[in-house]
């Protein structure tokens, strides 16, 4: 007697990510309450389940949700408001004036709204979110049935958004207990970085997410003024001050990591840390190119973030690791350094263990929630294909995601539309915002 699912889908071609390396011809996955019930041959499946809805995918690549390590999505609404400069001028004379006369939670609601339809129309189904109001963005994420790790922001300096640390702190936590147990919502602890974060105000970071168990994700070596500035007021190298202060830990998520020595690497692997390599930011804000395939040869988890579209200026996670792999083959000099299938997986299962959520997502394994992606090689630009991870690193492009799916519910169907919100809608809100930005 067949067993009753609630979706089954047949793909050309699945990749698990985990074992790694794996491409399956002809597999099916077989879904029931959200959750993968099993992966196998087409033909089993069909013998073994009774499906409510069967999707066919007979051209196409399916593979896990892709996880975006980090990423400021409400800074959708101030895309290409200024580029071409370097990242201290870029903040300064551009995002942090733009911040202050205009964010609030209604920015942060609607800018989040933006980037995570953009999001899931690229195959990306969970992120790893740094902004103000992180309720708002909270509420955003869970409108749009995107699973999001909502960063409670602390810096030293009053914004907006909280006067002093402790208001940062306290704002965060009300958020936090509001969302607690949300199926999609989970939070981080997310001081900006080193050069805006005092020792003091680390202090209260580190006991925080000691006692809720929470990530810590920030910024870290993103620049080398970075660490000449640290070096002239501490003494000591970022890395080296946060060791010293108790903040490095297997909780910790280091955005960047572009300048680092053989101290600066040794620090991260003895503490477990696990990084976020941004790729097409570093390369817009000219920051250098992370020692990528040293931070993987060491044994590290390195998952993929896009950074905010105000520096990037896209928030698609299939270019970043295309352009993660090139340029780990162009700063080592090896054509080999960081092959097509090491690049999903930074895409998937590293960013996910990074969340601490690797048990739950980031891989196609039975158990674990049904956050898939699928990819449609059937056209005539994706022309001939002999190998399909290959293919959608070097060929194929976000334009070519079909269907995806978060706790094995649809959120985009044909590549076409949302299915829980009309384009027209957040047109229209992009529209408003860019009229107040602009004035």
């Amino acid at each position: 007697m067949s067993e009753a699912v609630d979706l089954v889908i047949r793909a050309r071609w699945l990749v698990p990510v985990e074992p790694a390396g794996v491409v399956l011809d002809h597999h099916a996955v077989a879904i029931r309450d959200g959750l993968i019930v099993a992966v196998l041959p087409q033909a089993q499946a069909s013998a073994r389940f009774r499906a409510t809805t069967t999707v066919d995918l007979p051209r196409h690549l399916l593979m896990p949700g892709m996880v975006n390590l980090h990423v400021h999505a409400a800074m959708n609404l101030m895309r290409g408001i200024a580029d071409d400069l370097p990242l201290m001028r870029w903040l300064q004379e551009a995002i942090w004036p733009t911040e202050a006369r205009h964010v609030s939670a209604a920015f942060v609601r609607d800018g989040t709204r933006l980037a995570a339809a953009e999001m899931l129309r690229g195959g990306i189904t969970t992120c790893n979110d740094m902004y103000f109001h992180p309720e708002a963005a909270a509420e955003a994420f869970a409108e749009m049935g995107m699973r999001a790790v909502v960063g409670l922001v602390m810096l030293d300096f009053p914004t907006s958004f909280a006067s002093d640390p402790d208001d940062y702190l306290r704002k965060g936590l009300a958020a936090r207990d509001q969302w607690q147990g949300h199926p999609l919502i989970g939070f981080s602890i997310a001081p900006h970085a080193p050069y805006t974060v005092s020792d003091a105000s680390f202090g209260r970071v580190l006991a925080m997410a000691n006692e809720l168990a929470l990530p810590i994700h920030l910024h870290v070596h993103e620049t080398a003024r970075e660490i000449e500035d640290s070096l002239a007021l501490h003494g000591v190298r970022p890395l080296s001050r946060l060791a010293r202060l108790g903040v490095l830990g297997e909780n910790l998520i280091g955005v960047h990591a572009v300048h680092l020595d053989d101290a600066d690497l040794d620090l991260l692997v003895r503490h477990d840390c696990s990084v976020a390599h941004c790729p097409t930011s570093n390369m817009k804000l000219a920051s250098g190119i992370a020692p990528v395939p040293r931070l993987l040869g060491a044994g590290l988890r390195v998952g993929l973030g896009t950074d905010g579209a105000a520096s990037n200026n896209r928030l698609d996670l299939i270019q970043e690791m295309r352009h993660a792999a090139l340029l780990a083959k162009l700063g080592s000099m090896d054509a080999s350094a960081l092959p097509a299938h090491a690049a999903l997986r930074m895409a998937t299962l590293a960013g996910a263990r990074a969340l601490g959520l690797g048990d739950r997502i980031g891989s196609i394994e039975s158990g674990k929630f049904a956050d898939l992606c699928a990819v449609d090689f059937g056209t005539l630009d994706c022309q001939p294909c002999f190998e399909p991870v290959s293919h959608l690193v070097y060929v194929a492009g976000r334009e070519h995601v079909s269907h995806v799916w978060v706790n094995g519910e649809t959120r985009v169907d044909k590549g076409i539309r949302l299915l829980h919100i009309n384009d027209s809608e957040l047109l229209q809100l992009a529209s408003v915002w860019q009229t107040r930005l602009g004035n």
